[in-house]
């Protein structure tokens, strides 16, 4: 089944929506509107999709997977950042250099040799965030311990053509707020002690999605992924 494509109106008008939530969000917690990115999942939508998206103003995109994103990004990677948010296979890293700006689910040590070794073969370079499990579900990747992630975030560092700019976390698929809480409190302290441990260069803390962005603003998170709020359900 092809998926639908929202009509331009109808995202605009979602857009405005989201930005708005995410000010008042800001607002609520002290924060500067602009503290915050707007970062737009479009795994599994067409390319059309995509290109309604730029139109009402948007430049950051996530994807899950790199042969899906590839297609569908084709001559337009002068016009967006692209940010891989899904899993990454050792085997398929070597699809990352000249498509990813950021690889944002970095969970284990050799997942970032293989990512360093195509990047370097390519004269590539770029940013990663390193995968917290923080609700400890076994269906979702990432390091489940803070002093584990520490310790491979030194190595990673010291590793050619990758950065570590900071964390990133999925939050439980519940409705407990108070569970979703805790969830990014505890990011948000592997983020603090990642800044610590580094310094400047660790200034991102992406956790929020569609269903829980607002509170993970509240909690300190510097970049949402959001896709259902703006095109809809997926089909």
């Amino acid at each position: 089944m092809r998926p639908v494509v929202v009509e331009w109106g109808m995202l605009e008008s979602r857009v405005a929506e989201v930005n708005e939530r995410i000010m008042e969000a800001c607002r609520r917690s002290g924060r500067p509107a602009d503290s915050v990115v707007l970062l737009v999942v479009t795994k599994t939508q067409p390319r059309e999709s995509v290109l309604a998206a730029i139109d009402c103003g948007l430049r950051v995109f996530g994807e899950n997977r790199v042969q899906e994103a590839g297609a569908k990004f084709a001559g337009l990677l002068d016009r967006v950042e692209l940010h891989l948010i899904g899993h990454l296979q050792s085997n398929k890293a070597r699809g990352v250099p000249g498509l990813f700006s950021s690889v944002e689910s970095i969970d284990s040590l050799h997942t970032a040799e293989a990512l360093s070794s195509r990047l370097v073969a390519a004269d590539r370079s770029c940013s990663v965030l390193l995968q917290y499990n923080s609700s400890r579900e076994a269906t979702k990747y990432g390091f489940t311990d803070a002093s584990e992630l520490l310790e491979a975030a030194e190595q990673v560092t010291g590793l050619p053509g990758l950065e570590v700019k900071g964390v990133m976390t999925i939050g439980p698929f519940t409705d407990d707020t108070a569970a979703i809480v805790r969830a990014f409190e505890h990011t948000r302290v592997v983020y603090d002690r990642l800044r610590d441990l580094l310094g400047d260069p660790v200034d991102v803390l992406s956790m929020g999605m569609t269903n829980d962005y607002e509170i993970a603003i509240a909690e300190g998170s510097t970049e949402v992924r959001v896709g259902t709020a703006l095109f809809g359900e997926r089909t």
